[in-house]
């Protein structure tokens, strides 16, 4: 249980917050590339800021401000220029660090555009995404993890905006016995709820029924890029890979399981934008999967009756997340013991913030490029594994535009030395 005011530093991200100053140490994702292909301005929200990104006319990103200083109209409908972008109204050109650079209806000999400049921040992009940095300079580098810069994979990725802090989305990474229940016992009445006429539909005979055995241990470990998550589910023992290995929650705000990141950033203190990456193994003998660009597709929250969609593994947790409220009130929570991973989450976070706090640089902040060529995190099991057991799932199915078509691939591929 935490006080009022605990709760408060965890969950506000807003400028100047001790949680807010520590987020902004990072670089999140604002947008996919493949969202900028028919318009190249989006507006986003991201850390209690209202911004837009943009791409330029030479393939550069941009983040600034979403409002124009002259006379205050949207810069989501800009004119991207080839340096920067233009406001629709009187021309005015900004460029990425939000200096203005032109102002049309001015004399050309005016000194005012140099004394005007609006916020922005750096933007990169990496394996499909425009990441930002909303932090103090100098700015580490983006961090290069392993899915985001292997070869020979394909990758794409799923959204939604959830209506709830981000923090809730993340505790349930730390919180492995939800599952036998949520994604279990609870997975199958939605699928008894279907009745035969809808488990009749192809997309769901992989999933039915599910027998998800209970933990009878877990365990977690701090290591240099956040915590390892272990279990040892009934019938299993401490040699089991799930124990010996486990899979990392990356600090502060990724889930990385099998052949997905599960990233959680915050848009505002009530808002969290999901989104599911995956980079699934190219099957062997099909030099077809070759991508021009990566797929963003959206992840379903409610149905038209505005109920949440619980009928796939992610769907049931964005339905446990929301429903928590917008900030889940922790004053009245009960903890027991299997709850240590959520409480071990919630010590490294007050940690980190008090070293920021302190004028020190919290974990994952990368300033080697040799360090940073790769990043590599551990997992359970091989992603060819998890392709030939069809395992590349971890939840958005059926969802995911391309892991039905790999699954079967590799499904019918020839075993090693075959």
């Amino acid at each position: 249980m935490l006080t009022a005011q605990e709760n408060e530093r965890l969950m506000r991200v807003g400028p100047g917050t001790p949680m807010g100053e520590l987020i902004r140490r990072y670089w999140h994702p604002v947008a996919a590339v493949s969202e900028l292909d028919d318009n190249p301005v989006k507006a986003v929200k991201i850390l209690g800021e209202s911004l837009v990104v943009y791409r330029d006319r030479k393939g550069g990103y941009g983040l600034i401000d979403d409002t124009c200083p002259h006379r205050r109209i949207s810069l989501e409908y800009g004119i991207p220029g080839n340096e920067g972008l233009r406001c629709p109204y009187h021309g005015w050109l900004f460029d990425g660090t939000g200096q203005c650079l032109e102002m049309p209806a001015e004399a050309p000999e005016s000194t005012f555009p140099s004394r005007v400049k609006i916020t922005a921040y750096p933007a990169e992009e990496l394996g499909g995404l425009v990441f930002a940095y909303l932090g103090p300079a100098p700015a580490p580098l983006l961090p290069r993890w392993d899915l985001y810069v292997m070869d020979n994979v394909v990758r794409d990725i799923g959204s939604t905006v959830i209506p709830c802090n981000w923090m809730q989305c993340m505790e349930n990474s730390l919180d492995p016995t939800h599952t036998e229940w949520l994604h279990g016992h609870y997975y199958n009445y939605v699928m008894e709820q279907k009745g035969a006429e809808g488990l009749a539909d192809p997309t769901y005979q992989r999933f039915v029924p599910r027998v998800i055995g209970s933990h009878e241990k877990i365990g977690f470990d701090v290591f240099e890029h956040g915590i390892v998550k272990r279990r040892i589910r009934a019938g299993f023992d401490e040699s089991h890979p799930m124990w010996r290995v486990g899979h990392p929650i990356v600090f502060p705000n990724v889930l990385r399981v099998g052949t997905t990141f599960q990233i959680r950033v915050p848009m505002d203190d009530t808002h969290t934008w999901h989104l599911m990456y995956g980079a699934y193994p190219k099957p062997p003998g099909e030099p077809g999967y070759q991508q021009e660009k990566i797929p963003f597709y959206q992840i379903p929250l409610k149905d038209s009756g505005a109920r949440f969609v619980t009928d796939f593994v992610l769907g049931q947790d964005m339905m446990a997340w929301a429903t928590q409220g917008e900030m889940a009130d922790r004053g009245q929570e009960k903890l027991g013991e299997s709850d240590k991973g959520i409480i071990l989450y919630r010590r490294l976070l007050r940690e980190q913030m008090a070293l920021v706090e302190d004028g020190g640089e919290p974990m994952n902040t990368f300033r080697d490029p040799e360090q940073n060529e790769i990043i590599h995190l551990f997992q359970e099991r091989t992603m060819e594994e998890a392709a030939r057991a069809r395992g590349l799932s971890t939840g958005q199915a059926p969802h995911s535009p391309l892991i039905p078509e790999i699954e079967e691939a590799w499904a019918n591929a020839a075993e090693p030395g075959d």
